[in-house]
């Protein structure tokens, strides 16, 4: 088996990560395992080595001598350990982070999934504010009829609530 960098040496390292119930394999040759530091646990990323060179260089592309104010925490560190030192490490470092998630990401913004009876039951309230408002404004202008029928609307809004 070749190794997956070099694509010319029998490979000798076989790593394997597990990540969101998905396995990864990397197959590296003993030149291209020193290399990335695979005998050195601190100073390899398989992150690295999956993305390409990319992730590196995006890390590295903010100032060298940039640190953390709190932790003291360098991009160097960050890129060496995988790791930031803080929670103030995220603003310090947002432009190198923002890059290198949007290569390994669909996007920078985690939008998580809601249960569909709670997605309905907020679309409710939302619709029920918004009919509340509308009725308040109406009542306010005097528009008697049309507060009449928000006020139907709200009442069949309220029984589907409860249901």
């Amino acid at each position: 088996m070749l190794c997956d960098v070099c694509k010319c040496n029998d490979a000798t390292v076989f790593l394997t990560q597990i990540i969101e119930g998905k396995m990864q394999k990397v197959n590296l040759c003993d030149a291209c395992s020193k290399e990335k530091g695979v005998q050195d646990p601190t100073g390899f990323a398989l992150a690295d080595l999956l993305l390409g060179i990319g992730a590196a260089e995006e890390i590295e592309k903010g100032s060298p001598t940039q640190r953390c104010p709190v932790c003291g925490f360098t991009q160097a560190d960050f890129k060496k350990t995988g790791r930031l030192g803080c929670s103030t490490c995220y603003a310090t470092f947002t432009e190198a982070l923002t890059a290198l998630l949007k290569a390994m990401h669909k996007g920078t913004a985690h939008v998580g999934k809601v249960p569909l009876r709670a997605h309905r039951v907020g679309e409710l309230s939302d619709r029920m504010r918004n009919l509340n408002d509308s009725l308040q404004k109406a009542v306010a202008e005097e528009n008697y009829e049309t507060a009449a029928s928000l006020r139907d609307q709200i009442k069949q809004l309220e029984s589907e609530l409860t249901s």
